[in-house]
């Protein structure tokens, strides 16, 4: 499936505010900043950890980041990157306002809110619209294989988990982008420069 160039592209970020590893904030700034090479919109909690990392990536390149929250919950301060702040009265308005027009969910590991919003992701390509998923990083393709094994995660002919894709690294997630926008990926996107703590 290949996107189409007039639109805006929306891109959704789910991770968590506790990165699992150094390595991991690294992927997350990368997914961030070749997001916003690409051209998308970047949306997310708009708070710290990977979410923070995703949206300097994002930033280091000029690219725009929503954060969506609630309207009557103070989860703390935005990250310093975020430029656009949405505020929903209901969790269900929350979630939609991440999957109804997001071209790409990409999901990172984090904790219970993280376990919802991609469980929610998945739930909502496989039932509603197949927007593409990507499980990036060792610790969501570990939570990718705990769900397969205990059948909480399968595949059957009215369910399909073609949208869904594990990204094990940033080459990965390069290769995967490319094909979402192009069709191909043998037009390779610009390579990132990693930066977990920096501003490059």
């Amino acid at each position: 499936m290949s996107l189409q160039r007039h639109k805006t592209l929306k891109a959704t970020f789910f991770g968590g505010v506790v990165p699992a590893s150094e390595e991991e904030q690294v992927l997350g700034h990368d997914i961030g900043r070749t997001l916003a090479q690409a051209g998308y919109v970047l949306q997310h909690g708009g708070y710290n950890g990977l979410m923070e990392a995703a949206a300097r990536g994002a930033a280091n390149v000029g690219g725009e980041m929503v954060a969506v929250t609630l309207a009557n919950v103070d989860w703390g301060d935005f990250n310093p990157y975020v430029s656009l702040v949405v505020r929903l009265p209901r969790m269900g308005d929350r979630i939609h306002q991440f999957l109804d027009e997001t071209d790409v969910v990409v999901a990172m590991g984090g904790g219970v809110g993280t376990l919802h919003e991609l469980a929610a992701a998945i739930w909502y390509a496989g039932n509603i619209r197949p927007v593409p998923v990507f499980l990036a990083g060792s610790t969501a393709l570990r939570l990718s294989a705990f769900l397969r094994s205990e059948r909480w995660l399968f595949e059957s002919p009215t369910r399909p988990l073609g949208f869904l894709e594990e990204i094990p690294d940033f080459a990965a997630f390069r290769r995967a982008l490319a094909r979402l926008i192009d069709g191909d990926d043998s037009r390779m996107l610009p390579v990132a420069t990693s930066s977990a703590n920096g501003r490059g």
